[in-house]
């Protein structure tokens, strides 16, 4: 017999029912897609380093990282991201940037329609 598991956190199995229910209401792949991956085992969570943010994203862009960033390098970049958990040293360097840091629901708030959001995993 298949054991069923559930979140234990209450805020991640908030997030993951409010991200299944903006994908539905304003019919946005995205959001599925980040429910999906936080459903999965937290081991498997995205860790993102300030570094490839650095990398991978272009100015006034926002990232999206279902899992948390950390604080390993440097960023250049006013950029806008939304993550599940950010170091405390990475929350530094965004800000320092003149950049936002947010989490996953206030980007389903301001943003329903997930249009231009880049995901880094």
């Amino acid at each position: 017999m298949k054991k069923s598991v559930t979140k234990t956190n209450p805020r991640l199995a908030g997030l993951i029912a409010m991200l299944k229910d903006a994908s539905r209401t304003h019919e946005a792949k995205i959001w599925r897609e980040i429910a999906k991956r936080l459903d999965s085992p937290a081991k498997s969570y995205a860790e993102v380093n300030i570094s490839k943010i650095q990398r991978y994203a272009n100015e006034g862009e926002t990232i999206l990282v279902p899992g948390k960033v950390l604080g390993s390098g440097v960023l250049e970049l006013p950029v806008t991201v939304a993550a599940l958990n950010f170091s405390e040293a990475a929350a530094s360097k965004i800000t320092g940037a003149n950049g936002t840091c947010m989490s996953i629901e206030d980007l389903i708030r301001d943003n329903p329609k997930g249009s231009r959001v880049r995901i880094l995993r």
